[in-house]
C-alpha cells in the first residue's frame, strides 16, 4: 500500500470543533461522551466512503427505480474495550445493522504490552468488511495485537479507526501492519514518558466513563 494511503487524517472543520471540546480538561464527563458520540458519526460518514454499494429495485411516490443501498450486514465494528465502546456507539447510529465484535486488552505496568483478556466476533467473517475502532493509537501495541488476533479470522478487509495517534504509534503500527489503513481526526506530536499522547486529550477510558 503507498504510503500516502496508509494514513488519513479527517480534518473536517466539525471534527476538530468537536475534538477541541473533548481535548479541555474542563470538558464534564457526559459532555466527553456526547461529543465523542457525535464525533463518531462524522469519522463513519468519511470512513464508509470507498465502501461498495448494490442497487435494489424500490418506489417511490412517483415510481420504479434501481437505488443503491450499503450493505450494512457486511459490516463488522470491533471494539477495543472498554474506551472503543464510546466510538462504538456513534457507529451504530450511522451503520445500525453491523455486526459488532469486541476485543479486551489491558495494557501490563511493566512491560506495556497488551494482555487479551476477552475475544468474540461474528462468525463468516470472510466475506465481511471490518472496522476496529479505538479513540487513541498511542504506543501502538494494543493495536498492532487487536489487528494480529482478528487478521486469524481473515476479514475481506480491516480499517482502524481513533481519534487521536501520533509519530511512534503509527509507525509501530505500520511496521507490524502495513497492509491496514488508520483513520484519525489528528497525529499529535510525541508520547510522553508515561506513554500518552501530547497534547492529547488524557486517558479516553477514564474520561469517558468518569474513573481514574
Amino acid at each position: 500500500m503507498p504510503a500516502d494511503t496508509k494514513v488519513h487524517v479527517i480534518d473536517h472543520p466539525l471534527v476538530q470543533h468537536k475534538l477541541t471540546l473533548m481535548r479541555s480538561k474542563d470538558t464534564s464527563t457526559s459532555n466527553f461522551r456526547s461529543l465523542l458520540r457525535e464525533i463518531s458519526m462524522l469519522l463513519a460518514y468519511e470512513v464508509c466512503r470507498d465502501f461498495p454499494t448494490t442497487k435494489i429495485p424500490i418506489e417511490t411516490p412517483i415510481g420504479p427505480t434501481m437505488a443503491p443501498v450499503l450493505d450494512g450486514k457486511k459490516i463488522v465494528l470491533v471494539s477495543i474495550m472498554r474506551a472503543g465502546g464510546g466510538i462504538l456507539d456513534g457507529m451504530l447510529a450511522i451503520l445500525p445493522s453491523a455486526r459488532v465484535g469486541h476485543i479486551g486488552l489491558y495494557r501490563d505496568p511493566k512491560t506495556l504490552a497488551p494482555v487479551e483478556y476477552f475475544y468474540k466476533v461474528p462468525e463468516a467473517m470472510g466475506d465481511r468488511d471490518t472496522i476496529i475502532v479505538d479513540p487513541m493509537l498511542a504506543t501502538g501495541n494494543s493495536a498492532v495485537a487487536a489487528v494480529a488476533r482478528l487478521k486469524e479470522s481473515n476479514p475481506r478487509s480491516i480499517k482502524f479507526v481513533c481519534l487521536l495517534t501520533c509519530p511512534e504509534g503509527l509507525k509501530t503500527f505500520h511496521d507490524a501492519h502495513p497492509d491496514i489503513p488508520v483513520y484519525t481526526a489528528a497525529i499529535d506530536e510525541r508520547l510522553n514518558e508515561k506513554s500518552y499522547i501530547v497534547p492529547g486529550l488524557g486517558d479516553a477510558g477514564d474520561r469517558l466513563f468518569g474513573t481514574k
